[in-house]
């Protein structure tokens, strides 16, 4: 009977998926669900698509942004780790709270704000820092919520400076070049860079396109996920807003390449600003020739368009962006077949994060070579680092891969403005590093690894002596709690359960036991769909590891 069930869930979505693959971008069924808010829509879409009224409200009951709630409220306070343990918020809340009322505050998680924390979401933009002080200039639109630090410490910039690419021109004449050029030469200027995915998994980008173009399809297409989520993160929204270009070119080069004419850049709902800057480049390309039919007389013919997400962290995982793009409900699929093989609408695919496609029309620009002689031979190029505001210099820096994380600390950062006792890099499904730890590791793959961590996104957030490890833990159970898809029972259940089990230890003085506890994560870790539910175990267990003073107390002797 379960496989039954198995087997006719994996044909409704496959249905679903073709039914979606019918219409095109411009007739997309997630955007009109989107902007469809009464029930009545349901049925009218559920008959254009040739689907199931049910199938139309699953997918609109699951995100946040389209809850009656949500649009109810007119300000919303970011809830994301960073900002949770700087513990700016409440403050925040009680400001929006006198302003607009408390019934119209509402929650996101993270917007990107984590150098200077005090976040918060208000008309279509975001603000932080010290704007939470001047709310009566932003209602009447005359106040500009300040930029945060950047810089460059790399031996080559392939993502900060502009000397090399940034310009409409550059990205013409990096286009003629390459559509001169065979694509196998192309790709193997990638895979001599060894560009990895830098969203955490870090795949080989060259090796991905090469395996999607090899696939014989009536179409294919190029996906952006820009769905960039991870608290504490906020590289790919300095990429999307202030180097439009080199993402999307990355996108364009793909896309000839592999052999598709289509390319989705979705982006989270919580950076209307990076939604813009897109929106408004892809418009100029358009313009200028270099996106539509027959792009510079080369016979390609390529567009893309800009999803924009609805507050669903899940999104950020490959397999769930692709169902979100199609209108179905954003659950994580099995796999194989993985995207390239058979991705959106069944088709292959090749899904990217921002700051790889970023990296791109550098590394065409300057050689492989250029790209690989940075780092360690296995972690190659550059990285982009968020440093929260705990460090003295918070801020987005691109730094040389293997870089010593010494260096990165004291140099980079500038050292601490607190007694900071951890540091989760890579998300909410990162590692917990001690900071005597994070000392003696490098910034790649391999030393994060070793040392049973994960480096993910590279985004920093301290943990001062002062927080409660056991509250973060709460925190990392609830978020995961919220954001699963609900697919699978270990991650829906599993990260509920243990909210409740470090809940009513710290609320009831109930306490718990350490076998319970760890074979709750064993059962996420092993059972879980995706990297959700399997990837929270890792710092929940770094915490109790490593934390186990403030553990103890709370479990059963």
């Amino acid at each position: 009977m379960a496989h039954q069930r198995k087997v006719l869930g994996e044909s409704m979505s496959r249905n679903i998926s073709l039914l979606s693959g019918k219409k095109d971008d411009k007739n997309s069924l997630f955007a009109k669900i989107t902007a469809s808010p009464s029930d009545s829509s349901d049925s009218q879409l559920a008959s254009e698509y040739n689907m199931g009224i049910s199938t139309i409200h699953s997918t609109k009951s699951f995100y946040d942004f389209l809850g009656e709630d949500f649009k109810s409220k007119k300000a919303f306070v970011c809830q994301g780790s960073a900002c949770l343990c700087r513990g700016t918020q409440d403050a925040v809340i009680d400001k929006l709270s006198d302003k607009f009322g408390a019934e119209n505050i509402g929650e996101m998680i993270c917007l990107g704000r984590c150098y200077e924390n005090s976040a918060f979401y208000y008309d279509g933009q975001n603000y932080s820092g010290n704007d939470i002080n001047k709310l009566d200039q932003i209602v009447a639109g005359k106040h500009t919520s300040s930029k945060y630090e950047m810089k460059s410490y790399a031996d080559v910039s392939f993502l900060v400076e502009d000397e090399v690419f940034s310009s409409y021109d550059d990205f013409k004449d990096l286009l003629q070049t390459s559509f001169a050029s065979d694509k196998a030469d192309l790709i193997a200027i990638l895979k001599e860079s060894g560009l990895r995915g830098r969203g955490g998994a870090g795949f080989p980008t060259g090796m991905k396109w090469e395996f999607c173009q090899a696939q014989e399809a009536s179409a294919k297409y190029v996906v952006c996920n820009a769905d960039e989520g991870d608290p504490g993160a906020f590289s790919d929204r300095y990429l999307l807003e202030e180097q439009t270009l080199k993402v999307l070119f990355g996108m364009v080069i793909c896309g000839y390449i592999i052999g598709s004419k289509q390319g989705f850049v979705y982006i989270r709902g919580e950076y209307p600003e990076s939604i813009k800057a897109n929106n408004d480049a892809l418009a100029k390309l358009r313009e200028l020739g270099l996106l539509g039919e027959n792009i510079l007389d080369s016979g390609f013919d390529f567009d893309m368009s800009v999803v924009e997400g609805q507050g669903a962290y899940i999104c950020g995982e490959e397999t769930a962006l692709i169902a979100s793009i199609e209108g179905r409900r954003a659950e994580v699929d099995v796999r194989p077949p993985f995207p390239t093989v058979e991705g959106l609408y069944k088709k292959p695919t090749v899904v990217n994060n921002v700051e790889s496609l970023a990296a791109v029309p550098v590394i065409f620009k300057l050689g492989g070579e250029s790209f690989k002689k940075i780092g360690n031979g296995k972690s190659t190029g550059t990285k982009l680092i968020s440093l929260d505001g705990y460090f003295n210099n918070p801020g987005l820096y691109e730094v040389n891969m293997a870089a010593p994380m010494s260096f990165i600390i004291d140099e980079v950062g500038g050292g601490f403005n607190d007694d900071i006792k951890a540091i989760q890099i890579g998300g909410p499904l990162g590692g917990v590093v001690p900071v005597d730890i994070l000392r003696t590791l490098t910034l790649d793959f391999e030393s994060f690894d070793e040392g049973g961590f994960l480096l993910g996104h590279a985004s920093f957030v301290c943990i001062p002596r002062s927080f409660s490890a056991v509250e973060y833990a709460k925190h990392l159970f609830a978020f995961t709690a919220h954001e699963s898809c609900g697919k699978c029972f270990p991650c829906r259940l599993g990260a509920t359960r243990g909210k409740e089990m470090l809940e009513s230890a710290l609320e009831k003085d109930q306490k718990f036991s350490e076998e319970l506890i760890n074979d709750l994560l064993e059962t996420m870790e092993v059972g879980s769909l995706c990297a959700l539910g399997g990837g929270l175990p890792l710092a929940i267990k770094n915490l109790l590891e490593h934390c186990t003073d403030e553990f103890k107390p709370l479990m059963e002797k």
